[in-house]
């Protein structure tokens, strides 16, 4: 086909009379594409025609709060915890949406384990004799919901003293401990804080409790926080590989799965009755330190008892099949090359907020691409729409995705884009592995690091090293995990124009429209070169003189010098409009440098005492009270030598320095791609 045979005069004087400028702009750049398309070789000076900017202003122009509006609507209709027939449904839903746009879909099973409450008590026993049975579940929800639990919890019972410890960590102890209080054989009753769930009932069973309460400060709707106690990611019965039908599973007696689960139960608890129980609790009043945010009273007595508290918890482990759902857009010049999107579809409850203002800004874009696929775009890469199952289990369905996809992703992906609580509030807040910075700098400043393990981007970024993004709107919101998580609830206070979820979904797309269609891929190592520099700073001010940070400032000082050679060497093949063969093949092969370099920072090994998360730069802390966000190895070692011999603690840290600036090695040579 050539462009001769076409007469534009002719064809945009027919149209112009019945059509729009939009819809000429479009057929415009069909032609151009089809005989780019047709014409590899040819030199003609354009750039790619099928992901002309202006395609980015027709996926902004599509938006609409009323379709976002309705998604989420039908979505929160009904609870949906994972593995449930409500669950199913609105796996249904999200399925037939993608394919009723025309859109490649597919799903992936997997046979997991997930908990259940069965039956759970709570009655607080007074030194009168008196006694008051406590209600669990919100008020008006009882049967609607699925009552407040903690997911992977132990079956136990307690009759004993409670007793406050804070937000139990172990500074809270050394702060009880101070005032003569012993928790041993008591029922603990904690706040949530920073710390895990399953790490404060952990330190609980450490300290000798027998059982924990935790409640959440903030909410003024009387709701209960649902949430999962395991430790670590994905599914307890398969660590590091995929748990697929009739594939190996470890037994629950087994060690390793053992482990993963808490030796004390524990439950949560509203507000309320955590005051009911804290107001009966005589022995020392509160440390000072704790009263400017404890509860409404601001003061209380940390007991232990004399108040008894009969707690009955019973769970139920079943084996269940979970369901990821895949809409796939195929790129025409690299279709082996994955931008990934991805949100979680169940929840605790209702999840208007977790996780389904994601899944509607989800939905929301594959409408929009369907609308850009039918005027003609079509993606330089693969883009890969990902609705995740089980996630509040603990990143299950991502995880086991990623562990069956290793290989795959790991030469292949391009990035992980997350969208979890889309619009829990004001304020757009981005969390982002440093390369990643620039292209989201256009829309907001405040960009944040993905030390935590709170979301799907976990297995991508901690266990396969690929580059990774969170979006959402607003810090915290009132009803999290709670019954009034609920399409209402966003209605009269998150969200009620919808703008904030316009708004979220057209960054999302448009980061992976130009993730998907830059010639070069829009990734920044002098950022990220800049910003270990800062973390070797501040990791500067915690060590004493016997660790040296030499190894580690050298590595990075040689990662930013070929970074600012990467720069100039994708301005210069940005700049070239002339297409042929050799200048395809350069960008490949720069493009495979910027991809794949992330994944240097992964360690075979992993971190110590939790080897599945391999990434030495971001990754989960064991210790929450540290005081570095990041090189979670070192930051582990420091926190561990306390509790060593000096000179023991201090080769420990030097060996995880030494570690990490291996790995920030191993990313330039990624960046270089040559043989050493």
């Amino acid at each position: 086909m050539s462009l001769n045979s076409y007469k534009p005069s002719a064809i945009f004087t027919s149209m112009l009379s019945s059509r729009s400028w939009s819809m000429v702009i479009a057929v415009f750049l069909c032609i151009l594409g089809l005989y780019a398309l047709n014409h590899p070789h040819s030199k003609i000076p354009i750039r790619n025609a099928l992901n002309d900017p202006r395609f980015e202003q027709i996926f902004l122009n599509s938006s609409s709060n009323y379709t976002l509006s309705s998604y989420l609507r039908d979505l929160t209709f009904n609870p949906h915890v994972a593995g449930t027939q409500a669950s199913l449904q609105t796996k249904q839903y999200v399925e037939t949406h993608f394919k009723d746009l025309g859109l490649q879909t597919h799903t992936a099973e997997f046979e997991v384990l997930l908990s259940y409450p069965v039956h759970a008590s709570l009655s607080v026993h007074y030194r009168e004799g008196l006694s008051d049975d406590l209600h669990l579940t919100e008020p008006g929800q009882v049967g609607r919901v699925v009552m407040p639990y903690h997911a992977y919890s132990p079956s136990g019972s307690a009759f004993a003293k409670g007793v406050f410890v804070n937000y139990g960590r172990d500074k809270d102890y050394v702060a009880v401990a101070a005032l003569g209080v012993n928790v041993t054989g008591c029922v603990v009753i904690a706040r949530r804080g920073d710390m895990s769930r399953g790490r404060v009932v952990e330190k609980a069973a450490e300290k000798g409790a027998v059982a924990v309460l935790l409640y959440t400060e903030g909410d003024v709707f009387g709701g209960v926080e649902r949430g999962t106690v395991m430790d670590g990611i994905g599914d307890p019965l398969t660590p590091s590989w995929a748990s697929v039908h009739g594939g190996e599973k470890l037994g629950l007696e087994e060690k390793e799965v053992k482990e993963r689960f808490p030796r004390i139960p524990s439950m949560p608890i509203s507000v309320e009755n955590a005051e009911t129980i804290l107001r009966s609790l005589e022995g020392p009043w509160f440390p000072n330190e704790w009263r400017k945010d404890t509860l409404r009273s601001k003061v209380g007595r940390v007991g232990p008892g004399p108040t008894l508290l009969n707690f009955t918890y019973q769970e139920e482990k079943k084996m269940v099949t979970i369901h990821n759902i895949f809409a796939v857009i195929k790129g025409w010049e690299d279709p082996d090359r994955y931008v990934l999107l991805g949100n979680h579809r169940d929840a605790w409850t209702y999840g208007a907020v977790d996780p389904n203002s994601g899944t509607a800004a989800l939905l929301d874009i594959a409408r929009r691409y369907a609308l850009l696929m039918h005027s003609g775009w079509t993606p330089r890469r693969t883009i890969v729409l990902c609705s995740w199952d089980a996630e509040e289990f603990g990143m299950v369905g991502s995880t086991e995705w990623v562990e069956q996809n290793l290989l795959n992703l790991g030469s292949k992906a391009v990035a992980y884009l997350n969208v979890d609580c889309a619009v829990q509030g004001p304020g757009f807040f981005a969390r982002s592995t440093p390369q990643l910075d620039n292209l989201l700098l256009a829309v907001t400043k405040k960009i944040q690091r993905l030390s935590g393990v709170d979301s799907d981007f976990a297995p991508f970024l901690h266990h396969a090293g690929i580059p990774a993004a969170d979006l959402y709107y607003g810090k915290d919101f009132p009803v999290y995990h709670t019954a009034f998580d609920s399409y209402d609830w966003m209605m009269q206070y998150g969200d009620p124009s919808f703008h904030r979820h316009v708004a979220v979904a057209g960054i999302w797309g448009l980061s992976a429209l130009q993730l998907a269609g830059d010639s070069i891929l829009p990734f920044d190592y002098l950022s990220y070169a800049a910003q270990l520099q800062e973390h070797a700073s501040s990791l500067s001010n915690l060590l004493d003189d016997g660790t040296s940070l030499h190894a580690m400032t050298t590595s990075i000082q040689g990662l930013g010098d070929v970074a600012k050679q990467l720069e100039e060497e994708a301005k210069k093949l940005r700049e070239q409009v002339t297409i042929d063969d050799m200048l395809v093949l350069k960008r490949h092969s720069l493009n495979d440098r910027l991809m794949l370099a992330e994944r240097g920072f992964l360690d075979a090994e992993g971190l110590p005492g939790r080897p599945w998360f391999k990434h030495l730069v971001y990754g989960p802390l064991l210790d929450n009270e540290s005081k570095l966000g990041f090189f979670p190895g070192v930051a582990n070692a420091i926190t561990q030598a306390a509790r060593m011999p000096k000179r023991e603690g201090l080769s420990a840290i030097q060996h995880e320095i030494w570690r990490v600036a291996r790995a920030i090695q191993r990313a330039t040579d990624a960046l270089k791609g040559e043989l050493i």
